[in-house]
C-alpha cells in the first residue's frame, strides 16, 4: 500500500493546464484501455524474477508492491503479465519471506513470528491469481488468516501480527492495521467463511461519520476484563480514540473497508447495509472539487492511490456514478498516453500514472522523477479505471471442494533409525504421515531418452516435492535423493515444476535442520558437511536467500588442512574424496587451502583415491577421479568463455593434476563412450559420472549420451549395475545417476547454474600430443579416440610416478647427507 509517501512533489505548473485536463470529454464509466496500458508499464518495471527492488534496500524486495502490482494486473484483464510476481511468490518458495521474518533473520525461527496484515493480503493474492490459496507456497492461507485473527485478549478479533512460538512472543509488537483487517475479511469472504469477528474488529474502527481509520489505537480505560491490558489499556474505537488524536480519516482504510464490507455482504454477512451507505455517504462528501480524494496524515492532498481504491469500491457499491466519473476523470489527467505523449519525454511510458495531475505535467516536460512513487500510484490508480470489485477478482478459484493435502510439518516422535549415518545422507529425521504420490506425469512414445528419464524421476517424488526410504518397515525422507534428484533434472532440463517443488522442500528450515544438521535425533551444533554442499548448490540455483547461511555453516567445518569435518554423533566418518568435492563445489568462490588437499591425494596414474585419507596410490577410483575433475575445473558462474591455456590463479601443479585426471577418465572404455566397472563390464553410473567430468573439462560427451539413451527402460528408468548383469528391473539408484550421462553434459553446466567450467582442453600451452589426445576428433571413430585417450593418460602417468620417485630418490639422499 501507500504508506510512507507523505506528499506529491510540488511543480510550478498552469493550472489552466491542469484545469482542462481535469474537465476533458472522457468516458464516465471504467476504461479498461486505459487499466491495461497502465499495467503493460508496471510488468515493464518488473525485475526478470518478477519483483521490485524494496527502495528502504536489503535483500528482500518490496513483496506488498508486487501485490498492489498483481492486483492490478488482474483487474485490467492482463493477469498473464502478473505471472512472475506469481511464481516467485508460489513456486519458487519466496511467499514466507513477506508473511513471516523468516526472510529478514533466516534459519533463526523466525518463521513461526508471523505479519498478519501480509497473510492476509497474500490470501488474497493467491486467489485474484487463480491460485489454490489453500496451498500456496505450501501453506493453507485461508488457515493461516484465520490463525491470525486473535479469539481472546485485548486484541480479539483483530488480524494480527503473532508468534507461533510462545518462547518469541514477546520479540513482536502487534503493528497490524486496518490494511490488513479490511484484506483478511476479502480473503475470508471469497471462500466463503466470512468471520464475524474479524467484520465486527472492522467496523469498531468506524467512527460516526463514516470514514475509517487507518491505526488501531489503545487508550487508558477503568474498565475490566479479557480485553484490557495488563497496563490497563484496551484497543479503542474509532470514535473513543478521537479525544487522544488517534482517529484522523484516512481516505486508503475508508475505501478499502468498504470493498471489505461488500465482499463480506455479497458472502452472507448480516447488519452491513448502514455502514456501507455511511461509508458511501462520507466518500462522496470528502471528494475534492478537482474529483480526486486525499488519504490520511500526510497524504491528504488528492493523489491517485487514494482516489484509485476509492473509485474502485464506490462503482461497487453503486449509487455514486457521479463521484466515480470525476474520480475517472482525475486519474486519467495523471496518466500518460500515446494521443498525448507520444512526443516527449513520457513518450517511452505510455500507461504510467503520476502521483498526482502536476506531477504528470511536470514529467512531461522533465520525464519521471522517483519511479517507485510512480509505480506505487499506477498500482492503486489502475484499480478505479477497471473498477473490477476485489470480491469479483477474489473469485478467481472460488472455494476448493475438497481442500488438497498441504506439505505436512515435520513428525519429531519417529523413533531412531538404527544406521548410524540415518539422519544424514541416507535417510532423514522429517519423516511425514503417508503421503500420496502426485499424479504421474505421463511419457509419451516419441519423447527424448531425457524426457523418459525426467518423467520417471519425478514420478518417484512423494507428493510430488520429496523422495522417501522405507528401513526397517519404518518410512523417511531420503533427503540426499532428493538433493541429488533436483540436480538431476537440471541437467537434464526436464520437469521445471517438480524441480521447484522439491527446491521449495529442501529449503524449507525444517528440512534443512534435518538433512544437514541431524534434528531431532542430534543436540545442537550438528552439522555435516556433505548436505550443507549440496543445499548450498540447491539453493544456488534457485537464488534463494538461505544460500549465504549455508554456506556459512558449511565453511565453519572447514580446518586450517582444507578438510571438511562434521560435527554431532552421526558425523560422517567415511571422509571420501567424492564427499570433499561437493564441499569444495559449494565453495568455489572462496576454496581456502580444500583445493591443495585435494591436490595432494592425487594418485601416481592421474586418478584419484575413494578415501581422501589416503596419501599415497598407485592407483585410484574413477567415480572419485570424475568428482574431483568435476571440482577441480569449477569457478563461480561467468559468461566468459573457459581458459584454453592455465586459468589466472591457477598454479601449474593444478593444471597438470587436471589434465592427468581428465586422461585417466579414458583408461576403461568400451567404445561409444561407455565405460567398464570393476567386473570389467559396461557400468551405467560410472559412465555417466565420467561422461560428465569429462564434458566440465570441455570434452564430447555425446557418444555416452547416445548409449545410454539406449538402454532407458519402458518406464523411463534404468536397471541396476552394469549393462550385462542387468535383470531388466528399474533401479532408482542407478537411474539418478545415469541423469547426466543421458544429458551429455554435467549440472554444472546447466541453465541457471551457479557455476561455470573455467578450464577447457585441449590447452594451448602444453604438449600438442598430450592435448590433441585429449579432444575426441570428428575424423576418427570414437573407438580410437578413447584408445588414445587412455593410451596418452598411461604415458602420461608413468611420466608422472617416474618424477615422484625421482623426487623422492632426491630427497633421500638430501636428508641422508
Amino acid at each position: 500500500m501507500r504508506r510512507g509517501y507523505l506528499a506529491a512533489l510540488a511543480f510550478a505548473v498552469s493550472t489552466g493546464v491542469v484545469a482542462a485536463l481535469l474537465t476533458g470529454t472522457a468516458a464516465a464509466a471504467s476504461d479498461r484501455d486505459a487499466a491495461q496500458a497502465n499495467s503493460r508499464w508496471l510488468a515493464s518495471k518488473l525485475k526478470p524474477d518478477g519483483t521490485f527492488e524494496n527502495p528502504n534496500g536489503g535483500e528482500l524486495p518490496d513483496h506488498g508492491l508486487m501485490l498492489d502490482a498483481l492486483f492490478a494486473m488482474y483487474a485490467s484483464g492482463n493477469g498473464a503479465s502478473a505471472e512472475p510476481i506469481v511464481k516467485f511468490l508460489d513456486e519458487q518458495g519466496h511467499a514466507t519471506d513477506y508473511f513471516t521474518w523468516d526472510g529478514l533473520v533466516p534459519g533463526a525461527g523466525y518463521d513461526k513470528l508471523i505479519v498478519g496484515g501480509a497473510v492476509a493480503k497474500t490470501l488474497v493474492a493467491a486467489e485474484v491469481s487463480g491460485r489454490n490459496p489453500r496451498n500456496f507456497d505450501g501453506y493453507d492461507m485461508v488457515a493461516e488468516t484465520k490463525g491470525a485473527i486473535m479469539r481472546e485478549g485485548p486484541d480479539i478479533g483483530r488480524i494480527s501480527d503473532y508468534s507461533k512460538d510462545p518462547a518469541l512472543a514477546d520479540a513482536v509488537i502487534n503493528n497490524a492495521n486496518m490494511f490488513g483487517q479490511a484484506l483478511g475479511v476479502i480473503g475470508l469472504a471469497a471462500v466463503g467463511e466470512n468471520d464475524r469477528l474479524a467484520i465486527d474488529k472492522l467496523l469498531t474502527q468506524q467512527c460516526s461519520e463514516g470514514y475509517f481509520r487507518i491505526f488501531f489505537g489503545y487508550i487508558k480505560t477503568t474498565e475490566t476484563g479479557d480485553h484490557v491490558k495488563p497496563n490497563g489499556e484496551k484497543v479503542s474505537t474509532c470514535d473513543e480514540g478521537k479525544p487522544f488524536d488517534l482517529s484522523a480519516s484516512d481516505g486508503d482504510a475508508t475505501g478499502l473497508a468498504l470493498s471489505a464490507l461488500l465482499a463480506a455482504k455479497k458472502a452472507g454477512a448480516a447488519g452491513l447495509d448502514v455502514p456501507i451507505a455511511k461509508t458511501v455517504s462520507w466518500l462522496i462528501g470528502n471528494q475534492t472539487p478537482g474529483g480526486g480524494w486525499g488519504g490520511g496524515v500526510g497524504t491528504e492532498a488528492p493523489n491517485t492511490n487514494s482516489t484509485g481504491m476509492i473509485v474502485q469500491a464506490l462503482a461497487d457499491a453503486g449509487g455514486a456514478d457521479v463521484a466515480v466519473d470525476r474520480g475517472v476523470r482525475f486519474l486519467k489527467a495523471a496518466q500518460a498516453s500515446a494521443a498525448a505523449d507520444s512526443g516527449n519525454r513520457l513518450a517511452g511510458d505510455i500507461g504510467a500514472i503520476a502521483y498526482n495531475p502536476d506531477s504528470y505535467v511536470a514529467a512531461r516536460v522533465n520525464g519521471i522523477g522517483g519511479l517507485d512513487t510512480w509505480i506505487r500510484a499506477g498500482a492503486q490508480a489502475s484499480l478505479g479505471l477497471s473498477q473490477i470489485p476485489f470480491s469479483t477478482l477474489t473469485k478467481s478459484t472460488g472455494p476448493p471442494t475438497s481442500p488438497p493435502a498441504v506439505k505436512p510439518a515435520p513428525k519429531t516422535t519417529t523413533p531412531k533409525p538404527k544406521k548410524a549415518t540415518a539422519p544424514r545422507a541416507s535417510t532423514g529425521a522429517h519423516v511425514p504421515p503417508p503421503s500420496t504420490i502426485a499424479a504421474p506425469v505421463a511419457i509419451p512414445d516419441t519423447a527424448t531418452p531425457a524426457s523418459r528419464l525426467g518423467a520417471y524421476l519425478t514420478n518417484r517424488l512423494v507428493g510430488g516435492d520429496h523422495v522417501e526410504v522405507t528401513e526397517d518397515g519404518k518410512t523417511y525422507v531420503d533427503y540426499d535423493a532428493t538433493a541429488e534428484l533436483v540436480l538431476a533434472l537440471r541437467a537434464l532440463d526436464e520437469q521445471p515444476d517438480a524441480v521447484a517443488r522439491a527446491t521449495k522442500f529442501l529449503l524449507t528450515p525444517e528440512a534443512v535442520q534435518a538433512y544437514a544438521h541431524g534434528a531431532p535425533y542430534e543436540q545442537t551444533g550438528a552439522s555435516y558437511a556433505e548436505p550443507l554442499a549440496k543445499l548450498v548448490l540447491v539453493a544456488e540455483f534457485a537464488k534463494s536467500d538461505v544460500v549465504d547461511q549455508l554456506r556459512d555453516d558449511l565453511v565453519k567445518l572447514r580446518g586450517q588442512d582444507g578438510k571438511f569435518t562434521d560435527i554431532g554423533s552421526f558425523a560422517d566418518a567415511d571422509e571420501t574424496v567424492e564427499r570433499h568435492a561437493w564441499a569444495l563445489l559449494a565453495t568455489t568462490a572462496d576454496p581456502g587451502p580444500a583445493v591443495e588437499l585435494l591436490l595432494s591425494r592425487q594418485c601416481a596414474d592421474g586418478t584419484f583415491p575413494r578415501h581422501l585419507d589416503t596419501t599415497e596410490c598407485g592407483s585410484g577410483d574413477l567415480a572419485a577421479t570424475a568428482a574431483a575433475v568435476t571440482a577441480l575445473g569449477a569457478r563461480p558462474h561467468t559468461d566468459a568463455a573457459p581458459a584454453t591455456k592455465r586459468p589466472d590463479g591457477w598454479s601449474e601443479r593444478r593444471v597438470a593434476a587436471f589434465v592427468s585426471a581428465v586422461s585417466a577418465l579414458g583408461v576403461r572404455p568400451t567404445g561409444e563412450g561407455m565405460v567398464t566397472g570393476e567386473a570389467g563390464e559396461p557400468d551405467v553410473a560410472l559412465s555417466a559420472a565420467v561422461a560428465a567430468a569429462r564434458q566440465v573439462a570441455g570434452l564430447d560427451a555425446s557418444g555416452t549420451s547416445r548409449s545410454l539413451g539406449k538402454l532407458v527402460l519402458a518406464d523411463g528408468g534404468f536397471a541396476k549395475g552394469s549393462v550385462a548383469a542387468s535383470d531388466g528391473k528399474t533401479d532408482f539408484p542407478t537411474s539418478l545417476a545415469a541423469a547426466q550421462g543421458v544429458a551429455g553434459r554435467s549440472w554444472l553446466t546447466a541453465a541457471d547454474s551457479p557455476l561455470s567450467p573455467a578450464i577447457r582442453l585441449p590447452l594451448s600451452d602444453i604438449n600438442a600430443a598430450v592435448a590433441s589426445s585429449q579432444s575426441q576428433s570428428s575424423a576418427q571413430p570414437t573407438w580410437m579416440t578413447w584408445g588414445l585417450v587412455g593410451l596418452a593418460g598411461i604415458l602420461l602417468a608413468a611420466a608422472v610416478a617416474l618424477l615422484l620417485l625421482l623426487r623422492r630418490f632426491i630427497k633421500t639422499k638430501g636428508v641422508s647427507s
